[in-house]
């Protein structure tokens, strides 16, 4: 019997796929308890719906005075302070909550070295920063170009930055970048460079990157910089045998509005480790997709970048992504939005709810 081509193959594989994806968003996550960490946390319904802004009762109770927080924290011999941002509608907030905090090698491993205190990114008290400057919770979240919830901020005992996440990380990624800031990588590399060095990310068995119609042909002359093009751009950087992006392709990018938008954008996809294939990028330079990553800091495959018409970045997506949050953040770049609101979580809260 004649074998099936790739292609025949990556269609099933991929329609098997979508109908694993439907079936598991109706399954409760504790029935993932015994699952596979490659596939630990990447489904989940992220239709916008009253949550509510709950935190875990090992948060610390906080007064929105940052420098106070973090002083306590060091007291109790912790090494900083975690500064967690969400919203009352947020499901990706949610997912930390139920796939990763619910883990007790992830709760322990946090709050035996940070305090973590709760931000709201759309509330309006008043909270001190580490500096001793007074802002509104929602300008102070905008302030720290926050455009995804969940997000949490590492600080160290000096009110020194450490790293950000800024979206939601399946419980593997999310260990990983813990251990790259407890353990202080960051004073040696980068979170995408520590990622390269430690064990390989979570593979699926499809061997291809899933190339898709919309996609634009090689050569990828991207530049933008001398003459502006007629519409955004959006780069997706994927990688081969990559389940989230598997996951990306089967689910969102087989939604028809999802499809319209990406219609009306020039829509490029990169593999992040091809170091051959040569990129003029956005802002004219020569480049291979692999250099462009590492410059760009892409540490999350698929990450998705969005370009406007004269190169400049709008926004990325470089953390878990389904349906709704992507088809959201397609009419923020499409209509403009970014032009109006610092961020799209602020954009998000002015458009009408269905």
């Amino acid at each position: 019997m004649m074998m099936p081509s790739i292609s025949a193959r990556r269609r099933e594989r991929l329609a098997l796929l979508m109908l694993l994806t439907a079936l598991l968003a109706w399954v409760p996550i504790m029935a993932f308890a015994d699952a596979d960490e490659e596939q630990e946390g990447l489904v989940f319904d992220d239709t916008p719906r009253p949550i509510g802004l709950h935190t875990p009762d090992w948060f610390e109770l906080s007064f929105l005075d940052l420098r106070e927080d973090l002083e306590e924290a060091v007291e109790q011999g912790k090494m900083g302070l975690a500064v967690y941002f969400g919203m009352d509608d947020c499901p990706y907030c949610e997912a930390l909550f139920d796939n990763n905090f619910a883990q007790p090698d992830i709760r322990d491993y946090l709050s035996a070295h940070f305090n973590v205190v709760a931000i709201d990114a759309l509330g309006s008290r008043e909270l001190t920063d580490l500096d001793g400057e007074t802002w509104m919770e929602r300008r102070y979240a905008a302030d720290q170009r926050l455009n995804f919830t969940p997000s949490i901020a590492f600080y160290d005992e000096d009110s020194e930055r450490i790293h950000q996440m800024r979206g939601y990380y399946p419980p593997y990624r999310f260990r990983a970048l813990l251990e790259y800031v407890i353990d202080r990588h960051d004073r040696e590399m980068g979170f995408r460079e520590y990622l390269d060095r430690a064990d390989p990310p979570p593979k699926f068995d499809l061997d291809d990157i899933n190339e898709r119609d919309f996609f634009v042909r090689q050569p990828f002359a991207l530049d933008r910089s001398r003459i502006p093009a007629d519409r955004p751009l959006v780069v997706f950087f994927e990688r081969e045998a990559c389940h989230a992006c598997d996951i990306l392709h089967s689910e969102p990018l087989q939604d028809a509005a999802v499809l319209d938008r990406i219609g009306k954008m020039d829509a490029v996809q990169l593999d992040a480790d091809d170091g051959d294939t040569p990129v003029l990028t956005p802002g004219g330079e020569r480049t291979s997709p692999r250099a462009w990553a590492e410059q760009l800091d892409v540490h999350w495959a698929p990450t998705l970048i969005f370009f406007d018409e004269q190169g400049e970045e709008i926004i990325r997506i470089d953390s878990v992504v389904h349906l709704n949050r992507l088809r959201n953040v397609l009419d923020y770049v499409l209509t403009g939005g970014y032009e109006e609101y610092p961020t799209f979580e602020r954009w998000r809260a002015q458009q009408p709810q269905p």
